[in-house]
Order: C-alpha cells, then sequence, then structure tokens
C-alpha cells in the first residue's frame, strides 16, 4: 500500500507523529502540516520521519483533492469545519485518523499487527485512562500478553509487530477518536471491538463537539461497535445490538481511593471475565497512573498533596472530592482552562472543601459561584494552600479543567504541583 497522504495536525505532542510515521514506513508520499508554527513543534518535529514534508504555521499550498488519504489529528476542534477536510470530502479523499489507521493494521490479514488478539474499547467522561490501565495491569497480571495504548498516550503505530503476538488490545478512546471512527471509511473495514466499556457520561468537550447532545453521539459509537459485550459503569442508555452488563462496585480490598474507582475496577474485572480470564488480583493491586490522584508529597507536618492533574472534567472533580472528605482539612486547588461546560457540579466540590484556591481562565467564573478565592496561578495557590492547611490535612490538584490556558498539558501542570510541594512546604 502506498500514494499519496497528508496528515493535518503533527500536534505539540505529537499527536500525528505515529500516523505520519507509519505512512511513511508503508510507502507514501507524506506531508505533514499544522497551523502552530515550527517553533512550538520542534520536539514532534525532531522525531519525525525525514522523508516527510512538512508545512507549519498554516496550510498555504496544501492540496487534497489529488491524494489518496487525508490522516486528521483528533485535537483539531470541529473538523467537519476545516477547509482541508471539506475539501477532502468533497473530492471523495478517504479521511481517517491515527486510531483508524491502528484498526486498519489489526483487522487485515498480512499487515504486520494482524493476529488473534481481542480488542478491548474503553471510553467515558471520566475514568476511562484508569479503568484501561486497571484492565491492561489484571490481564497482565495473569500472565496474557496485553497491549495498551489509544488517548492514553503514545502510537501503537510504533509497536505493530508487538501487536501481532498480543492476545488482548486494550484502547483508551476520546469522544474525538469515536466521532472519527462513526465516519464512513474511516477503516477500510467497518470497525469493531470485542469488548466495548462506558465508564460514564457528563458535559465535556463542548469547545470540540459544539453541543452536548453531540459529544454523547460520539460516546455512543463505542456501543455500536462493541460486539461480545457492552460493560457500563451508570445507567445510561445506549444503542447497542452487544449485550449490556452494568457490574455492581468492587467490594474489599482496593489500592485507589474512592467509590468511582471501585466502578472502574468493576468495569475491568467484568471485561476480564468475558475474555474467560479471572484478574480480580491484579485489578486490586493496581496503585494508579501517574496525575491521577496520587500521593506525591507528605510535609514534615503530615500535610498530604495528592496530584490529580488528569482530573479535567467537574464530575471528576467530585469524585476526587469525595474520595479524600473526612480525612482532616481539604484545601482544593481547582480551576484552568474553559472548555465551555456547566462549572455547577465544580462548584459545589469546591464547596464542601475547607478552601478552595482556584487557577487560570475559569477562575472568576468560579468565584462568582463562591466556591472560592481566585488566585490566578498554580504557584501562587500552592503557597496559599500550604500556609493555611493544617497539618495533618490535605492539598488536592484536582482542576476539574483542562490546562491549556498556564500548561503545555496536564502532565506538565501536575509535575509543577509536585515540584511545588516541596518547595513550599518541605
Amino acid at each position: 500500500m502506498s500514494g499519496r497522504a497528508v496528515v493535518l495536525g503533527l500536534g505539540r505532542f505529537g499527536g500525528g507523529l505515529g500516523a505520519a510515521n507509519h505512512l511513511v514506513r508503508l510507502g507514501f508520499d507524506v506531508t505533514v502540516t499544522d497551523a502552530a508554527p515550527a517553533d512550538e513543534l520542534t520536539d514532534a518535529a525532531h522525531r519525525l520521519a525525514p522523508e516527510a514534508r512538512r508545512v507549519f504555521g498554516g496550510h498555504e499550498g496544501i492540496g487534497v483533492a489529488d491524494t489518496d488519504l487525508l490522516v486528521v489529528n483528533p485535537a483539531v476542534p470541529t473538523p467537519w469545519q476545516h477547509p482541508l477536510v471539506r475539501d477532502a470530502d468533497r473530492a471523495g479523499v478517504r479521511i481517517t485518523t491515527e486510531i483508524g489507521l491502528l484498526l486498519d493494521e489489526l483487522a487485515e490479514p498480512g499487515t504486520a499487527a494482524h493476529g488473534s488478539a481481542a480488542v478491548v474499547g474503553i471510553t467515558g467522561t471520566a475514568g476511562k485512562s484508569t479503568t484501561a490501565a486497571m484492565l491492561h495491569a489484571g490481564l497482565t497480571a495473569a500472565g496474557r500478553r496485553c497491549v495498551l495504548g489509544g488517548n492514553i498516550g503514545g502510537s501503537l503505530l510504533d509497536r505493530v509487530e508487538e501487536l501481532a503476538a498480543a492476545e488482548v488490545v486494550v484502547l483508551e478512546l476520546s469522544s474525538a477518536m469515536l466521532w472519527w471512527l462513526g465516519r464512513p471509511l474511516s477503516c477500510r473495514t467497518p470497525p469493531a471491538f470485542d469488548i466495548g466499556a462506558i465508564t460514564n457520561l457528563a458535559p465535556n468537550h463542548i469547545d470540540w463537539h459544539g453541543a452536548f447532545d453531540h459529544y454523547a453521539e460520539s460516546k455512543g459509537v463505542l456501543a455500536r461497535l462493541a460486539k461480545r459485550a457492552l460493560i457500563v459503569g451508570d445507567d445510561t442508555a445506549w444503542k447497542t445490538d452487544a449485550p449490556v452488563v452494568r457490574p455492581a462496585p468492587l467490594a474489599g480490598d482496593l489500592a485507589l481511593p474512592g467509590h468511582h474507582n471501585r466502578v472502574n475496577a468493576a468495569l475491568a474485572v467484568e471485561a476480564c471475565r468475558t475474555l474467560a480470564v479471572e484478574a480480580d488480583a491484579g485489578v486490586r493491586a493496581f496503585s494508579g497512573l501517574p496525575h491521577r490522584l496520587k500521593l506525591v508529597h507528605t510535609s514534615r507536618r503530615g500535610t498530604r498533596y495528592i496530584d490529580d492533574s488528569k482530573c479535567t472534567t467537574p464530575q471528576a472533580t467530585r469524585l476526587a472530592v469525595e474520595s479524600v472528605l473526612g480525612e482532616g482539612a481539604v484545601h482544593l486547588i481547582a480551576g484552568g482552562y474553559d472548555k465551555h461546560v456547566d462549572l455547577a457540579e465544580l462548584a459545589d466540590a469546591a464547596r464542601a472543601c475547607n478552601a478552595a484556591w482556584l487557577i487560570g481562565e475559569t477562575a472568576k467564573r468560579l468565584a462568582r459561584a463562591r466556591a472560592g478565592t481566585d488566585i490566578e496561578t498554580l504557584d501562587a495557590a500552592v503557597r496559599r494552600a500550604a500556609e493555611s492547611v493544617p497539618g495533618g490535612g490535605t492539598v488536592l490538584l484536582s482542576p476539574g479543567c483542562a490546562s491549556w490556558d498556564q500548561f503545555a498539558d496536564y502532565r506538565e501542570r501536575g509535575e509543577r504541583f509536585c515540584k511545588l510541594a516541596v518547595e513550599h512546604d518541605p
């Protein structure tokens, strides 16, 4: 397979990198274009195959009508309005994404990744990363060859030989990824998942989708593509032909705190059982992902600092707060980039804490709702929390908002929080 391909959106963190390099390896003549200027794409561009043509800082001179393939980075918002996507649609060019290329590799005989692996897709507004990682941990502990990828980070297109030997491939899927998978020709053969798991549904990413209904419909693509089972963590009704399972929250000892993680664990255990694998112990022992309710520092005064920077929805902040209430005073640090969602649930969670320090674009909205003190920056918030939280209390970074107003991503925000905690409260 070869031809001409355009990759729309390299991304500051290499969102299109895996797709571009994969297509170069397949023999395509690849052009990568991004609206960001070259100096903002240095790290990703450095890892881009030298054969790929680069057009950064806009899309001048890019034509797609005579290409064979347009690959769109899911980070591109409202892509149906993008001129290159519209041009490709009018010309009948196949449009796909990195996850579509991956499913092609998994499904088609003769491709490097093709094998007999069961494919599990996991999505949801909150908890999808943790559920996917729990499932991977449980299967691995049970001795199964399992590969984890998708929205959780990195491209599995760089690991196609490993995929051919896998027994299970677990993919965390964002709403944007699923919207693309719901379009005709996103995959060369109709995509399917042996198992689909949906943790929950609440408003999110309205900046990308334009409306909650569009977001919910995109999440529902996974329900339609699930074949053996659809495992659901709340009472949302989904259109699916697969048997629907709603497991009770997992009881007993669990390494991660919070009722919501008992729901996540129950989904992971049920997926293992559907695959005829008993993986209860491995799921229970899973201690969490970086920046997801992780205890990162305990000061000499006994104050705990918990990094939940990956929390980017109001619902997730509420769940995080509920998991630490009752263990001494709680000072919450929340706020960030405005995704145009209702912040009422975030404000309620903040008011349940002893104090809340509000940062970023949404700080003033939350302060007007009497949810805490507008303190603008994470540095100032950690300093104020360290000065005021009593020994034995908890400082919880659980923003409920994305990081892009002040940080490159949630990882940078979480790492900064960890550094500041040690500096201000050793």
